[in-house]
């Protein structure tokens, strides 16, 4: 059940701009595999997909069965691709829907080959190699011997090989990710040499897909950039030191409405704490909105939102359902009047990266915080 007090705003035109966007950085021969896990880095999967396909998507990249399924049961005819782990009994429901997905561990491999024994049917596997992650992965030690389980069973579809970078995003000094892409090569010649062919070879995240074309190979797994938000300010510079002038365009906007306005006098506490005391006579707004939602709780004393164009800062301790906004100078504000938690109002903005900055956090939590329960609202503009 939706609360219908709040909601997300999702622009189609920007999101087909920004996939539009990738689509020609990459070129047709390209795989584009739009990630979506997550809830669409929370711009809400079922909504935002069938727009990306729209715009140029091939594949979509998951995080687990039960969000492949969810995409697949909304009509999603592309193919999709499990990036997460996948437990031991859910194994076999993935071969017998046809799913791709990642694998690294043996004891995967050894139920797979018993999946694919009983039941006849392949495998469609894509295996991650460890290049200096050190998340998911086959370090080169072992890949011998995964090699040897392709060969020993046809069932087992070498689809992919995938590796991830740990240090693109954060820093303006590529080494280590271009360290990581010299290994990750190694490794693919490694296999080739033994006799595997894999369909695709894939290591470009965002931030590779922006900076660095020689990472796309035959398929670019772009993620936060579908979205328009940049992996980083740190990408941004190095793009643009590159002489590679893009404008992704933000996706997702966040709104509420005042639940309560309410004058306050002069040395009045205010909120849980009491960390914030008033200075002079005060008008307030309540707003339906907290933690629970997404509303990150460092946002306490330290953000705004916008209403009517204005800024309206955010006063007393963020709570689980509930904020409070000084409405003083805003004389339009009034109860049900729509606010701006993320997003632009006239000339005035409040962005991903802006709350990521109060919070301490980055731009994905931002929007993959946001609650799944609230709606999510495709607008053509």
């Amino acid at each position: 059940m939706y609360n219908s007090l709040t909601w997300v705003e999702i622009s189609k035109a920007n999101l087909l701009h920004n996939v539009g966007v990738l689509r020609g950085l990459i070129g047709d021969d390209q795989i584009l595999c739009s990630a979506v896990k997550s809830n669409a880095y929370g711009h809400g999967m079922t909504t935002v997909a069938p727009i990306m396909k729209e715009a140029g998507t091939n594949w979509f990249g998951v995080n687990s069965l039960s969000e492949a399924v969810e995409l697949y049961e909304c009509g999603i005819d592309a193919p999709i691709y499990i990036m997460g782990y996948i437990p031991l009994d859910e194994l076999e429901e993935v071969v017998l829907r046809g799913f791709h997905f990642v694998v690294y561990n043996k004891e995967t491999f050894v139920r797979l080959r018993e999946i694919v024994t009983s039941t006849g049917e392949v495998a469609h596997t894509h295996l991650k190699l460890e290049t200096g992650n050190n998340r998911q992965g086959v370090v080169a030690d072992d890949l011998e011997w995964f090699i040897d389980m392709y060969k020993g069973d046809k069932g087992l579809v070498l689809e992919g090989l995938a590796t991830h970078f740990a240090n693109i995003e954060d820093t303006t000094d590529h080494s280590y990710a271009l360290l990581q892409l010299e290994k990750f090569e190694k490794m693919v010649s490694s296999a080739r040499a033994a006799g595997l062919e894999p369909n695709y070879i894939h290591c470009a995240n965002s931030a590779a897909t922006i900076l660095f074309p020689k990472t796309y190979f035959n398929f670019v797994r772009a993620g936060l950039s579908n979205y328009g938000m940049w992996p980083s300010n740190e990408t941004l510079v190095s793009s643009l030191q590159e002489g590679r002038r893009i404008e992704f365009k933000p996706v997702l906007s966040w709104k509420t409405r005042i639940a309560q306005i309410k004058r306050v006098p002069a040395g009045s506490f205010v909120g849980y704490g009491c960390t914030f005391k008033t200075t002079h006579d005060s008008l307030l707004a309540v707003l339906p909105i907290g933690y629970y939602d997404g509303y990150d709780r460092m946002l306490s004393n330290n953000s705004y939102v916008l209403i009517d164009g204005k800024r309206a800062p955010v006063r007393g301790r963020v709570a689980m359902n509930m904020t409070m906004v000084d409405v003083t100078d805003i004389p339009t504000a009034s109860l049900e009047k729509e606010v701006t938690l993320l997003g632009v109002e006239g000339d005035e903005k409040i962005s991903a990266e802006q709350l990521a900055q109060f919070s301490e956090t980055i731009n994905y939590e931002v929007t993959t915080r946001i609650n799944d329960r609230i709606e999510r609202r495709l607008v053509d503009s």
